[in-house]
């Protein structure tokens, strides 16, 4: 008689964990995509003959969380290499980027800028001009890993739904 109280009760979470995944891919400090993952392993554990997940929606989604954690973190040096500047740059972008990590939000944004600008402008001896340009693109590469971040946050909801409801 209590079933459907526990069911509806397990598709809640899983709902609950699917709506904080999208979000926390755009909060910085949420661990978006593994909250997503998490809502694959809410019915997988807990309804009969694995609440309609299969283990290939659970391997996909774990590549989802690979690629989107690799760009989030390259991202910023991918920025600066494709606006010209030197490893020394991408180097800083990255350094920056972890640092930044402690000063939430703005340390996302100014860490791989400075980190990339005085790499560039210190070790690889470049006109503070172009450590600029480099610093530049650190941020236009963070935004556009922000942006990729979001958009395979939705093609794991995707995959999650299709696997559930239509496979």
């Amino acid at each position: 008689m209590w079933d459907w109280i526990l069911d509806w009760g397990i598709w809640i979470a899983t709902v609950s964990l699917l709506i904080a995944g999208l979000f926390g891919t755009i909060v910085p400090f949420l661990p978006g995509h593994l909250f997503i993952l998490g809502a694959a392993f809410v019915p997988f554990f807990t309804l009969e003959d694995s609440g309609g997940v299969e283990v290939w929606g659970l391997v996909t989604l774990a590549v989802g969380i690979a690629v989107a954690q690799a760009l989030e973190f390259f991202s910023g040096a991918m920025g600066t290499r494709w606006f010209g500047g030197t490893k020394w740059g991408a180097f800083g972008a990255i350094v920056g980027g972890f640092l930044g990590l402690f000063f939430l939000p703005l340390g996302l944004i100014l860490g791989p800028l400075i980190g990339s600008f005085v790499c560039e402008w210190r070790f690889a001896d470049q006109e503070i001009k172009s450590a600029a340009v480099s610093g530049v693109g650190s941020v236009v590469g963070t935004l556009t890993g922000m942006l990729v971040n979001l958009i395979v946050g939705v093609l794991m909801v995707i995959v999650l739904v299709v696997d559930i409801f239509f496979w």
